[in-house]
């Protein structure tokens, strides 16, 4: 489905992500991990087009995304919940929902009352303003947000961060039904050990490379990896 050769990219003279190469198939769930400054945001923006790659391309669906711009590439089907949520706080849970729908034309009414039956805090707020929700309600509206463009690949960049526990738990819940209901899921998390448990593979980054790849089990063997590049 999605499929990254050779990507390369910089932030002026400094380079962030050296040489990536990686595929999404359909259906599985991908994760991106490592520490800070790996590089795992900026390879997410280069996909939603919101950063220009050096050399290199991306392809969806076998179609290469170079020069489409943010709003063109959602409507392919490939949508990014970004890090830090980025709702509109002044708006209201409503038109925040609105705006998800008018990304991407040609859904249909009664998909806003299906989503306010997966996330019912919404429905509880859909009159206030988005300002008055907790950080974990705010993600699950960024979620909600992003899943009225109908994707077929859902981009999540640091969905846990800065959320509580019980919280985290019920985001990985989240992003387990969309995954069920056939979405395929790209993900980058600060939160190895769960995004290794949740993924189908996992690439480890460090300073704009990705150094091992492979499932959970391959993965847990490397104690090395783990204390150098996870700090755990």
């Amino acid at each position: 489905m999605l499929e990254i050769h050779n990507l390369s990219l910089s932030y002026d003279s400094v380079t962030a992500v050296r040489e990536v190469s990686f595929s999404v198939a359909e259906h599985e769930a991908i994760g991106l991990i490592g520490p800070n400054g790996a590089g795992k945001s900026t390879i997410m923006k280069a996909i939603a087009g919101l950063l220009t790659p050096r050399s290199g391309e991306i392809l969806f669906e076998g179609r290469s995304l170079k020069g489409m711009t943010p709003d063109q590439i959602v409507k392919t089907g490939l949508v990014l919940v970004p890090e830090g949520r980025q709702i509109f706080a002044t708006l209201t849970v409503a038109e925040n929902l609105a705006l998800g729908r008018a990304a991407r034309p040609g859904g249909k009414p009664e998909d806003v009352e299906r989503l306010l039956d997966r996330f019912p805090v919404l429905r509880e707020r859909y009159r206030s303003p988005a300002s008055g929700l907790s950080g974990g309600e705010q993600q699950q509206l960024a979620i909600a947000r992003a899943l009225l463009t109908r994707p077929r690949l859902l981009l999540l960049d640091e969905p846990s961060l800065g959320l509580a526990p019980i919280m985290v738990d019920r985001v990985f819940e989240i992003i387990d039904e969309i995954r069920a209901s056939g979405v395929t899921v790209l993900l980058v998390e600060q939160n190895a050990l769960r995004t290794m448990a949740f993924c189908d593979r996992c690439h480890i980054l460090r300073t704009g490379s990705i150094q091992h790849s492979g499932t959970q089990a391959e993965l847990a063997g490397e104690l090395d990896l783990a204390h150098a590049y996870l700090g755990i």
